[in-house]
């Protein structure tokens, strides 16, 4: 951190005089746990820490924050991976955990509907659900540790949204403290509002820019009574995609997730774990990790049998999951391959998106040149086919020193990203832009983007106070303390 001003120190001297005795810290100790994310590549140490209890108290800390000239960034679970929510503001900044507004408000199984403060564990939100026989279907590796205002903050993707939709789809209502503490109150359960702007969405993928979220409303489904998984081995990513088109018509809304993988990220998997073992008869170029879900009378695993004998012509080899446990093996090669493909160090993490029906083309056009230019790059391959998010990263050789991964990652990022804009894609599908992603994303943003985007900044915090330099650079003309 760098050294604090005399007028940063005085401010965060009366910051602390007004906070409440347990609302505030400033112990380095304390602090160290709030400045690395969970990727462990990005650190930060804030200038203390605000750990409000309530809408009332976060919104006084914000009040007190805005009159003091304070930065702050709000943070939930740290599990982010674009730098978004590590403080970093030259002068320093305030981290505002909400980790201790954590209340799961309501669950109403008739309105399907739950309201959720934002910093309940997103696994404790399901599983409260659950016990009112419902789902929330937000689903991702993370969710034992992510939070759901980070959720509605970035505008997460997961598992699930071929059928659900991305977070922003899921959002109702939306409790919302502003960067000058007052509080906006769209929390609401109705589904149909038409009156006039639709403020939700604004803070929503907002990355902590313009608003604190404090609490969600948000959609639940009614529970599924059989779920079916399956896992399947294809000749290529062409087949893949031939396959993913036919089970849009033939299972219909009952598909819940269709996870592409590459043979890498399977060896990846069974190599990082003893009792892990290939999971067909043979290694095939390609897998698809399939799953559906259903209430009610249909009978789902007829169902999936029919549809991969009509497939037989694409599909290679295959099984189907007899049990929940068997099931929860398979995703277990997914979740294992994400966990252990850096080895236990650094790596690049891509997160690009293109329209479905050029995933073949992007992911052989991409390793294709790869493999031209940088053939010592480790490239890993996996995806959700069904919204077009391609998940291309980059483990460097095991013999290359720690200090040429830089000039590795960004060489290899640019060649990813070229490949995503000849494509018509997105360089960022659902982690975001934070900090990290911010040289590209402004490289590549039109000129009238980014004036409407920063008069939206301007007009919900024209002190740049709140996660200041975010997706769009810092306005140090405008920049408080």
């Amino acid at each position: 951190m760098n050294a604090q001003s005399p007028l940063k120190e005085r401010a965060l001297a009366a910051l602390s005089a007004a906070m409440p005795t347990d609302l505030l810290l400033t112990d380095a100790e304390a602090l160290e746990r709030y400045s690395r994310d969970w990727s462990g590549d990005h650190y930060g140490r804030p200038l203390a820490v605000a750990r409000p209890r309530s809408t009332e108290e976060l919104s006084y800390f914000m009040a007190c924050c805005h009159e003091l000239g304070m930065h702050v960034v709000p943070q939930g679970g740290l599990t982010g991976l674009v730098g978004a929510a590590v403080a970093s503001f030259p002068e320093g900044e305030v981290v505002v955990s909400l980790e201790r507004m954590n209340k799961v408000r309501s669950v109403n199984p008739i309105d399907f509907a739950m309201v959720v403060e934002a910093g309940c564990i997103l696994e404790d939100a399901k599983r409260h659900a659950e016990a009112a026989d419902c789902i929330l279907p937000i689903t991702f590796g993370a969710q034992g540790s992510c939070r759901i205002g980070g959720n509605v903050s970035t505008n997460a993707g997961g598992f699930n949204v071929l059928r659900y939709g991305m977070t922003r789809d899921l959002v109702l209502g939306l409790e919302v403290v502003l960067a000058d503490g007052r509080i906006w109150n769209g929390l609401r359960t109705l589904r149909k509002d038409n009156r006039g702007y639709d403020l939700k969405q604004l803070f929503i993928g907002a990355e902590g820019t313009l608003g604190i979220v404090a609490a969600a409303a948000l959609k639940v489904f009614p529970k599924p009574e059989q779920v079916e998984t399956a896992l399947v081995g294809l000749e290529s990513v062409e087949a893949a995609m031939q396959l993913y088109a036919r089970a849009r018509r033939q299972c219909s809304d009952l598909l819940t997730a269709f996870e592409l993988i590459l043979r890498g990220g399977i060896e990846i998997a069974i190599n990082a774990r003893e009792d892990l073992n290939d999971p067909l008869s043979q290694s095939y170029p390609v897998y698809v990790l399939i799953e559906a879900s259903a209430a009610g009378r249909v009978d789902l695993k007829a169902l999936l049998e029919g549809f991969f004998a009509d497939a037989s012509d694409l599909v290679l080899d295959g099984v189907i999951a007899s049990s929940k446990a068997q099931g929860e093996r398979l995703w277990l090669l997914r979740e294992m391959m994400v966990e252990a493909q850096g080895r236990g160090g650094r790596y690049l993490r891509t997160d690009v998106s293109v329209s479905i029906s050029s995933i073949a083309a992007f992911v052989s056009e991409t390793l294709a040149a790869l493999a031209d230019k940088y053939p010592e790059a480790i490239a890993v391959t996996y995806g959700h086919v069904g919204d077009g998010n391609i998940h291309l990263n980059i483990v460097p050789p095991e013999d290359m020193p720690a200090e040429e991964y830089d000039s590795l990652f960004h060489a290899t990022e640019e060649v990813i990203f070229d490949v995503v804009d000849r494509h018509g894609g997105s360089i960022s599908a659902e982690h975001g832009i934070g900090k990290i992603k911010q040289a590209a994303f402004l490289k590549r943003a039109d000129p009238l983007t980014l004036e409407l985007a920063r008069r939206i900044k301007d007009a919900f915090d024209p002190e740049h106070l709140l996660s200041e330099g975010r997706i769009l650079a810092s306005a140090q003309g405008k920049a408080g303390g």
